[in-house]
This record gives C-alpha cells, structure tokens and sequence, in this order.
C-alpha cells in the first residue's frame, strides 16, 4: 500500500527513530514504524486485517471510516484507506485507546 501522513510531525517519526523515541518513548516508537511498514507492505486492507497480533479492526461512532492496529496495551495507530483501487492509507495519529 500507499503511506501518507496526516501531520509532517507523524512522517518524521517515522523517518527518524530518535524523533519517534522523544514523542513516544523506546517501545511505542519502535511499534509505530513496524506497523507503518507492514501497512505498507500489504497489498490491500484486507491483507492488513488478517494479520496476526495487530488486531485490525474499523472504528465505530466519530471514528466510522478509520481503522486501528494495536501498537501496546492502550496505544493504537489509526489510519484510513482511501479507496480499494489506489491502496492508499492515511496515518491519522498514534492515540491512547481509552481514557483512564
């Protein structure tokens, strides 16, 4: 697939470890560039869902349109899929899944 970013701030953590480890810490870092390269890997979004251990899965409410993978035990990276023919994912942000 196509990877674009949403913010230039989310593309250079990506390019740039260090960077990635300032914004998220060592282990959240080293997750989000795995998960960006193995969207990136994938032909479609289908191949992505059926990975093991990401646990792909579409959002629900204000989030309808953008999917997840888990990056740790509350973190997630969220993305959208632009159209099935151009294979384009969006990074949208790395967020804490729930609140508390």
């Amino acid at each position: 697939m196509i990877v674009n970013f949403k913010t230039n701030k989310l593309e250079k953590c990506y390019c740039q470890s260090n960077q990635a480890k300032r914004e998220f810490g060592d282990q959240i870092a080293r997750k989000y560039i795995q998960r960006v390269n193995l969207i990136k890997a994938a032909k479609d979004l289908d191949e992505v869902m059926s990975l093991p251990g990401l646990r792909c899965h579409p959002l629900k409410g204000n989030r309808q349109g953008q999917y997840a993978v888990k990056l740790t035990g509350f973190y997630r990276l969220i993305f959208t899929v632009d159209g099935k023919c151009l294979n384009i994912a969006q990074i949208e942000e790395v967020s804490k899944h729930y609140d508390d």
